[in-house]
């Protein structure tokens, strides 16, 4: 069970971060400290946008329309949390 609880840990920790920073970067291009004109940048933000879109879809679909404010990635930094602090540790001890 060991052999399969590192790899998947790995890999919400990833995720994790991958969220975080483009919830960061999303906050930097509202406050225009980063600018979407710059090549560097749009390349990124359109790299994480497609990275995390299928992740980020379901949970639009099942939230309210609150369109100004997106909260798909509070939902699912949570449900990223509660699996890797909660739920995988609870089916290493099974």
């Amino acid at each position: 069970m060991m052999a399969i609880y590192g790899p998947l840990r790995l890999i919400l920790d990833v995720v994790f971060f991958i969220m975080i920073a483009h919830v960061i970067m999303s906050w930097l291009i509202s406050f225009q400290v980063l600018n979407l004109g710059q090549q560097f940048v749009a390349q990124i933000w359109e790299g994480l946008n497609r990275l995390l879109a299928p992740i980020y879809e379901p949970i639009r679909r099942f939230l309210p329309d609150t369109r100004p404010l997106d909260l798909a990635p509070l939902v699912a930094i949570i449900i990223v949390l509660s699996l890797r602090d909660f739920i995988l540790p609870e089916l290493l001890l099974r």
